[in-house]
């Protein structure tokens, strides 16, 4: 009996210990359940801290951009420049923008014609070891190798069909060619008879919301009706940006919520124009170059509404591309020119920049007519690209 009761005794010992056991696993399993959620709620604060860092460094981003859009258009459009714009005599405006064509250029022509004159000046014959010289200025200045070895090959020609001996009348002879390949085309905006749609294509940051203002000012100090649609609805603030444009220079803006549909913008923009009597619609686009189907979908779209709702109008495509960026500029038209039927380069910056070879680069590689230009920060500083001009301010008249 005894031994019994022993032995269940030692049975509800094991018994009190599995059970000590089996709470003390069920305590630990609800520590680390408690560790466990205390690590997901501090990953989510600190997650949602970081978001919140983010979304305020982008606010951020965001002033100081508009700051900036602010203080370029209050350089660029005062009062009396609104006044006096396009009002210039013919000669006197003529030669006020050649000047400015010959200022915004000064950097250009000393990496170009400067070092050009420096080297035939160095020779005393012509041979391929100038040639291939005047071949390494070119591609450094940024005219492109394609299109280098296009005029070097002419130049080789031209001597030979005109016996040209001194390395002094090369000169000459390249200004012919460079004249030549940018004559080709058709470099005038062709925005008549009225109505007219400037449809404004390029990637963030080349100059497009300043070229639209320019261009806004230029053509309402010529008489016109000018309306401005503010269709790049996914970067952050540039529909605050054009509006700036239209309220400085007095136009009317069409604009949606940022994210917006682009598509709705340009409707809006196209029945807003047409019972306003509007002369010309300038649209601004996305430039969002990582998501080339994405880009081509959202410009599909807006040409579509323009062909079935606009068809009155005359178009004209253009791609603003920064001189700055070199060979990146003519990158940028070759992949454009993929998405979208461009009918016209606007080139900006060739004031800031001593690369401007990439004019010659752009028109002969792209094969699309260069025509506007930008050599400074005043809205005269965007002119009409006259080839003529441009190669007299680059080697002299």
């Amino acid at each position: 009996m005894f031994k019994f009761w022993k032995k269940d005794k030692s049975r509800q010992n094991e018994i009190e210990r599995e059970v000590d056991e089996a709470v003390e696993s069920i305590k630990e399993r609800e520590d680390a359940s408690k560790i466990v959620e205390e690590f997901v709620e501090k990953i989510e604060e600190e997650a949602q801290l970081e978001e919140k860092n983010i979304l305020e460094e982008e606010i951020e981003d965001i002033k100081k951009e508009t700051a900036k859009i602010e203080k370029e258009a209050e350089e660029t459009i005062d009062e009396e420049e609104k006044e006096n714009f396009g009002n210039e005599k013919p000669h006197i405006e003529k030669k006020g923008l050649f000047s400015r064509l010959l200022e915004g250029l000064s950097k250009t022509k000393d990496n170009i014609t400067g070092r050009i004159d420096s080297i035939l000046n160095s020779y005393t014959k012509i041979d391929e070891e100038l040639l291939e010289e005047l071949e390494e200025i070119l591609i450094t200045a940024d005219v492109g190798v394609n299109t280098t070895m296009v005029i070097i090959d002419k130049l080789r020609e031209l001597i030979k069909e005109r016996g040209i001996k001194e390395p002094s009348e090369v000169r000459g002879l390249l200004k012919e060619i460079v004249e030549e390949i940018l004559s080709e085309g058709n470099s005038k905006l062709d925005i008549e008879p009225a109505p007219a749609v400037i449809v404004m294509v390029g990637v963030n940051g080349v100059g497009k919301t300043t070229t639209i203002g320019k261009l806004a000012l230029r053509y309402k100090g010529e008489g016109k009706k000018v309306m401005l649609a503010a269709a790049d609805t996914f970067r952050a603030a540039a529909s605050e940006q054009l509006d700036i444009w239209a309220k400085r220079v007095g136009v009317d803006i069409i604009k949606h919520g940022e994210g917006a549909d682009p598509g709705a913008v340009v409707f809006d923009a196209i029945k807003a124009s047409q019972s306003r009597g509007v002369d010309l619609l300038i649209c601004d686009t996305a430039g969002r170059l990582h998501n080339k189907a994405n880009l081509m979908n959202e410009l599909g779209k807006i040409f579509k509404i323009l062909d079935r709702e606009y068809p009155e109008a005359k178009r004209e495509v253009l791609l603003v591309v920064d001189a700055t960026t070199g060979q990146n500029a003519v990158s940028q038209a070759k992949t454009f020119k993929e998405v979208a039927n461009i009918t016209g380069i606007a080139l900006t910056k060739l004031d800031g920049t001593a690369k401007g070879g990439v004019v010659l680069a752009v028109k002969s590689e792209v094969d699309v007519p260069v025509k506007l230009i930008g050599v400074g920060e005043r809205a005269e500083d965007l002119q009409d690209f006259d080839a003529l001009a441009f190669t007299d301010a680059l080697f002299g008249e």
